[in-house]
């Protein structure tokens, strides 16, 4: 210990140096080392996501094609490109810190922390979207189909009028009833293939397009568009739901942790303590940044661009 502290001493007493590291040198790549270790846990536990994310899409694809349509592709979207620009500022900014540039690296990490604000909020209006619609997962999903489109039955066609009675002769008085009866007899199967309309104020819930397929991973039924009309939706949607919140919300605990961290260095470069000689911390915050924005891009495509 008194050999490690005298050598301190001889390097000028480096405020940023570790009294457990011999050098600069030996504490950054130290410290990079521990972060990789770390980052290889976190892709382990997502990827035990993925795997059931497979399993689930493999023997119930009909669930995944027909529930991801519910998914906004366009707030998915503009988060994807939020957090690519956040990556962008956040390796920007362990530049910054490498050439001592002090008010850049301030602006790029509050932009960092900007970019996690956007993408939270709007990971809050798909949440709350879900939550009013009942797509939820388990016991709780209460969404009927076609409610979200849901519109009034037109009301039935008033019956036409009878005709008003008039004077026939009496020679062709057995020629109209038989004309009656026969003009009625076409008439019977169409009222009944007729669907039942309810009154006028009820809702008529939009069909599902998508055929439900066999059981099992058989993949999804021959369909057409037509044919599909009349065909409701496949059964355990509520099993895509709970695999989107509990990918999707584990994401934005990860982004919740790295603005916190961010918003850590961000306090310390108002302080001065990176430059040119220490910046590990903002280059360490920067990997699990990255990692965060990475997961995220296989998301976006494996529950919003499902084909």
């Amino acid at each position: 210990m008194a050999e490690a502290a005298s050598h301190h001493d001889v390097h000028g007493h480096d405020p940023s140096l570790q009294h457990h590291f011999d050098n600069p040198e030996q504490q950054f790549d130290s410290g990079k080392l521990g972060m990789w270790l770390f980052l290889a846990t976190e892709v382990l536990l997502f990827g035990g996501l993925f795997v059931a994310y497979a399993v689930y899409r493999a023997n119930h694809p009909e669930i995944f094609v027909y529930a991801h349509q519910f998914l906004d592709k366009r707030l998915g979207g503009i988060n994807t490109l939020v957090l690519i620009c956040s990556s962008l500022t956040m390796a920007w900014g362990v530049r910054a810190a490498q050439l001592g540039q002090q008010r850049l690296l301030k602006i790029l990490l509050s932009l960092t922390i900007l970019g996690g604000f956007i993408f939270m909020g709007i990971k809050y209006v798909e949440y709350k979207q879900k939550w009013e619609h009942g797509l939820l997962p388990g016991k709780h999903f209460t969404h009927k189909e076609g409610g979200h489109a849901a519109e009034k039955a037109p009301a039935p066609a008033a019956a036409a009028p009878a005709a008003a009675a008039t004077p026939a002769p009496a020679g062709t008085a057995h020629a109209g009833a038989a004309a009656a009866q026969g003009a009625a007899t076409p008439a019977a199967p169409a009222a009944a293939a007729a669907p039942a309309q309810a009154s006028s104020g009820t809702l008529k819930l939009e069909p599902s397009l998508i055929k439900r397929a066999a059981d099992g991973p058989a993949g999804l039924a021959p369909t057409t568009r037509a044919g599909a009309e009349h065909e409701a939706a496949p059964d355990k949607v509520w099993i895509f739901f709970g695999i989107y919140f509990l990918m999707t919300g584990l994401h934005a605990i990860h982004v919740l942790a790295g603005m916190t961290a961010i918003g850590w260095t961000l306090r310390k470069a108002t302080l001065g303590a990176f430059g040119p000689t220490y910046f590990t911390p903002v280059d360490l915050v920067g990997l699990y940044w990255h990692l965060v924005d990475l997961i995220w891009i296989f998301l976006f495509p494996l529950l919003y661009l499902i084909h």
